[in-house]
């Protein structure tokens, strides 16, 4: 089982995530720096091209060293052509023994405003296909993972609207409805659900 800590700076990002997990009990959500909680790996909602330089990844280069981006970059570079689109995920060894592994998933190409796209839901759902493809892999198993709010700061999404995009995106993935048939009709709804 896999629990998720969602921690942020922003009393709005944690207020919205409260409201948005309120049932979900393998959800805790509690406000302060994500790198003072421990977890088994950690999420990057960085860019496509894995460069660490700004936002909250800027925090995770400092805090994990500098070659965190190189190796991320390097990883890109061999297995993606140097770019990761937004809806995918890679994992990573950060060599740190609290945060042993980083998860990077773009919610954004390049350092842009993201607010009006489903680019929130597409990376935290790339984030946790990661992780369950990483723990069926035989690896040492994720059992928790830390996540900042995704696309609330140079994305420029509203909390409210990042917290039902991460919401949706877990129910997709941990609550297994993505394996669920839908309709077209009930798609497009979930789909303009994500943007209100």
């Amino acid at each position: 089982m896999l629990t998720v800590h969602l921690r942020d700076i922003s009393i709005e990002v944690v207020e919205a995530w409260r409201s948005a997990f309120s049932d979900v009990g393998e959800v805790l959500v509690s406000h302060g720096s994500i790198l003072d909680q421990q977890a088994d790996a950690i999420v990057s909602p960085a860019n496509s091209f894995g460069f660490m330089d700004g936002g909250i990844d800027l925090h995770y280069a400092r805090f994990f060293g500098w070659q965190i981006e190189t190796e991320l970059r390097e990883l890109l570079a061999a297995h993606h052509y140097g770019e990761l689109p937004v809806g995918q995920a890679v994992i990573l060894p950060t060599g740190h023994p609290e945060l042993r592994y980083l998860v990077s998933a773009p919610t954004m190409r390049v350092p842009s405003r993201i607010d009006g796209t489903p680019n929130v839901y597409l990376a935290f759902r790339a984030a946790l296909i990661a992780v369950q493809m990483h723990n069926e892999s035989g690896a040492t198993p994720i059992t928790s993972l830390l996540a900042p709010g995704m696309g609330t700061g140079i994305g420029a999404v509203r909390p409210r609207q990042a917290a039902r995009q991460m919401r949706a995106a877990y129910d997709a993935i941990i609550g297994e409805h993505g394996r669920r048939g839908r309709t077209a009709r009930a798609i497009l709804g979930e789909h303009h659900d994500l943007l209100a």
